[in-house]
C-alpha cells in the first residue's frame, strides 16, 4: 500500500499588500496568505488576484510582503492552516 509523504515544508502567514489597474481606476488590496517564502507568496498572489480581477501581472504592483505572527493573523482559515486554534 503506497502513502503519501508528508511535506517537511513549514508554511508561513504573509500579508501582501499593492494595487492594480484595473481601467482607468487604480484598485488597493491587502490579502493575507500562506506560503513557504515571500517569493512563493508574490506568485500565489500575482495568480489570484490575475485571475479574479483579469488583470495581466504587469498591471499589479507588490508594494509590501511581511510576514505575519500567529497572533497578528486575523484570517480564521489561514490561523488554522497554520497551526492556531
Amino acid at each position: 500500500m503506497l502513502t503519501a509523504k508528508k511535506s517537511k515544508t513549514t508554511k508561513n502567514a504573509y500579508m501582501v499588500s499593492g494595487n492594480f489597474k484595473k481601467g482607468k481606476n487604480t484598485q488597493s488590496f491587502t490579502k493575507e496568505v500562506i506560503a513557504a517564502n515571500k517569493q512563493n507568496a508574490k506568485e500565489y498572489l500575482l495568480s489570484i488576484i490575475g485571475s479574479k480581477h483579469r488583470v495581466k501581472r504587469r498591471e499589479i504592483t507588490i508594494i509590501k510582503i511581511e510576514e505575519l505572527s500567529l497572533d497578528k493573523v486575523s484570517d480564521p482559515i489561514i490561523k488554522y492552516q497554520i497551526g492556531g486554534k
